[in-house]
């Protein structure tokens, strides 16, 4: 792989690894924002009224997503990939900003805002997946490099928690605060937009004109039906990420309902977590790829995921959520990477951000409708929300082993 490659896929996974940060750094803070604190939230307010609001706002990034992603991703195809990046950049910095305001005046409605506004212009990673797909001539190289890049999601999962674990933990020490961790992610999103400027060389080698408009993510649902190679691929991204979204963020409230967590031990489980992740998709998954065909592990991986997430829940004791999660995260490592993967193998080159950008359209779809979904059924049991992650995983993977038919 020569210095340019090597370069930009390392500015990408760091482009990918802020997302993921952010989204990391959110886990330990808002939980407890809600759940806990009567400063935001009305003491008045019923339990289920918090954990419904709370989905809500966690809904609202992924949702507002959905819009931007594949505008964005058309953007990169007419325009380029690093423009795009930019503008994705400067919202993201601009959100955390507003976001750490609207902590520090009890504001509700400025951090609904700057979620909102984060979404909007956050669906870089459609785009970098874009660009990773420009870099990568084989398909060998998008499993290995897919994969690199869902290890920037472990790595923001060891980080991210910890940051916002951390420093939003007032008894660590007095002048820390759930505002501190959202003005450092500013800091090191202006950081990323300076190294963006510099280093990061265009990547598109043939524009092409797109249609830009507000109601791309509805259309993108359109179009996943249209496209009859890709249409149970479509399906089966869909249903991974309507399930591990149910398990990622509503499992906060049942580490702090079942088992008391503060904000720092859920910050330094979270990077447990993300330690494993990254292994997942940064090293299991990269020599799997040496040995297996994506379409042969997603024969599998998705499976155990699905095994996995019972295991996690079921033996309640504390110390079995540490073996039961390095099995969810290393599961999960194999999958991801190998469906966007297949997807990416399945769709011609000219069509990479477009196809790639349904693909996002329809995570975003997934992931937001979650939240609000588990906001509610939170309510019957904390383990509830991880118990439906696991059914609609096993349905992801019965989909594809029954429907996806393998090229010998």
């Amino acid at each position: 792989m020569n210095i340019k490659k090597k370069t930009g896929l390392s500015i990408l996974f760091f482009v990918v690894f802020l997302d993921l940060l952010g989204v990391g750094i959110a886990i330990p803070v808002l939980a407890p924002l809600f759940l806990e604190s009567n400063v935001i939230i009305p003491a008045a307010w019923s339990e289920s009224m918090r954990t419904i609001s709370l989905g809500v706002l966690i809904g609202a990034y992924p949702l507002a997503q959905f819009i931007g992603a594949p505008i964005l991703g058309n953007l990169s195809d007419r325009y380029g990939r690093k423009p795009v990046l930019k503008f994705s950049l400067f919202g993201t910095l601009i959100g955390y900003l507003l976001f750490a305001l609207g902590i520090i005046t009890n504001q509700l409605w400025l951090l609904f805002f700057s979620r909102i506004l984060d979404g909007f212009t956050g669906g870089n990673i459609a785009v970098a997946n874009s660009a990773i797909a420009d870099l990568s001539p084989t398909d060998k190289d998008k499993a290995k490099n897919f994969g690199l890049i869902g290890a920037a999601f472990g790595v923001g999962f060891v980080i991210g928690p910890f940051i916002g674990g951390i420093f939003s933990d007032s008894s660590v020490i007095s002048w820390f605060s759930p505002a501190l961790p959202f003005f450092i992610m500013a800091f090191l999103g202006a950081l990323n937009l300076i190294l963006l400027e510099l280093e990061f060389k265009e990547t598109l080698k043939e524009s092409k004109k797109t249609k830009i408009s507000l109601l791309s993510g509805f259309e993108n649902i359109k179009k996943a039906f249209k496209y009859k190679k890709l249409r149970i691929m479509f399906l089966v991204t869909f249903l991974h990420a309507l399930g591990f979204t149910f398990f990622t963020h509503f499992f906060p409230v049942y580490l702090i309902q079942k088992y008391a967590f503060s904000n720092s031990e859920l910050g330094l489980f979270y990077g447990y977590i993300g330690i494993w992740i990254a292994l997942g998709h940064g090293v299991i998954a990269r020599v799997a790829a040496n040995y297996f065909k994506s379409e042969t592990t997603l024969r599998f991986a998705p499976f155990l995921l699905s095994l996995s997430l019972v295991l996690l829940v079921v033996p309640e004791h504390v110390g079995w959520l540490f073996f039961s999660q390095a099995l969810v995260a290393s599961f999960e490592g194999l999958t991801f990477p190998n469906v966007t993967t297949v997807i990416s193998k399945l769709s011609s080159p000219e069509k990479q951000g477009e196809v790639l950008g349904i693909t996002q359209s329809l995570r975003a779809l997934a992931e937001g409708i979650t939240p609000i979904i588990s906001g509610f059924i939170v309510i019957a049991g904390p383990s509830v929300p991880t118990l439906t992650a696991a059914a609609i995983i096993f349905v992801a993977w019965l989909v594809f082993i029954t429907s996806f038919k393998v090229k010998s």
